[in-house]
């Protein structure tokens, strides 16, 4: 469940590359009846010429603290030209736990590659342990955030439905595969307005095709901010949603 918020929050400003923009939204938790906030987001983009870089800051609401407390920032510089990222940083304070991932990135030619320090600290632990890797792909590499910005590339009114593209997505320990398939046109209500949106999956998988992070389901606007209205994703019981406030 840890890293299917992660994966949510990080899907949330993903097609919205104003030069500098502020975005808000709320993440509820669905169960049956149960339909409440649990947390909520803010996304932050700021373009300096040749890179920009965007930061979300999460956090869990004060009833959902005393079950699963999260305090999550992710942070990614990208470049323009082609929206892959140079660095990449994820600092994570989950249910007393303490996580950083720190990733700098090269390429040279086809290959891609990135430099991976992980800190971690348990919940009763007074001290860090840290690793390093070296993570390595032919093809375009991206991280968990900066990944959705570079499929804003993709023209959804291109594409027949059903069609899907792979790219590498480096985690702080693995290489995976982010499979993103456009499932057509729908309409979606919230908050009383209707939106045109583009529908799309994503799936995770690591190399030998095994599901490494439960599906998550995408709805954008077809305008051209292309900004996600909402977000889907199952947990062990009951649904995670990212819903956008306009």
């Amino acid at each position: 469940m840890v890293r299917l918020i992660s994966l949510l929050l990080a899907l949330l400003p993903a097609l919205t590359i104003a030069a500098n923009e502020t975005l808000n939204y709320k993440i509820t938790y669905k169960w049956g009846l149960i339909h409440k906030q649990a947390g909520r987001a803010t996304f932050t983009t700021r373009n300096d010429g040749s890179l920009m870089h965007a930061t979300m800051i999460a956090r869990t609401e004060p009833w959902a603290d005393r079950i699963f407390k999260v305090r999550d920032t992710l942070l990614t510089t990208i470049t323009v030209a082609d929206h892959l990222p140079v660095s990449y940083r994820r600092i994570a304070h989950e249910d007393g736990r303490y996580a950083c991932d720190i990733l700098s990135f090269t390429r040279e030619g086809y290959t891609s590659k990135a430099h991976c320090t992980r800190i971690r600290r348990g919940k009763k632990e007074s001290t860090d342990t840290r690793s390093e890797i070296t993570l390595e792909a032919q093809g375009p590499a991206v991280d968990l955030l900066s990944s959705f910005y570079y499929l804003r590339s993709l023209d959804f009114s291109d594409m027949f439905q059903g069609q899907s593209i792979r790219i590498n997505i480096f985690s702080g320990k693995r290489k995976e595969f982010l499979t993103i398939t456009y499932l057509g046109i729908e309409d979606i209500k919230l908050d009383g307005k209707t939106y045109q949106t583009y529908k799309i999956s994503f799936r995770f998988t690591s190399e030998g095709k095994k599901k490494t992070s439960e599906p998550i389901d995408a709805w954008l606007s077809t305008e051209p901010s292309r900004i996600p209205i909402k977000i889907v994703g199952e947990v062990k019981i009951g649904k995670v949603q990212c819903l956008y406030i306009p």
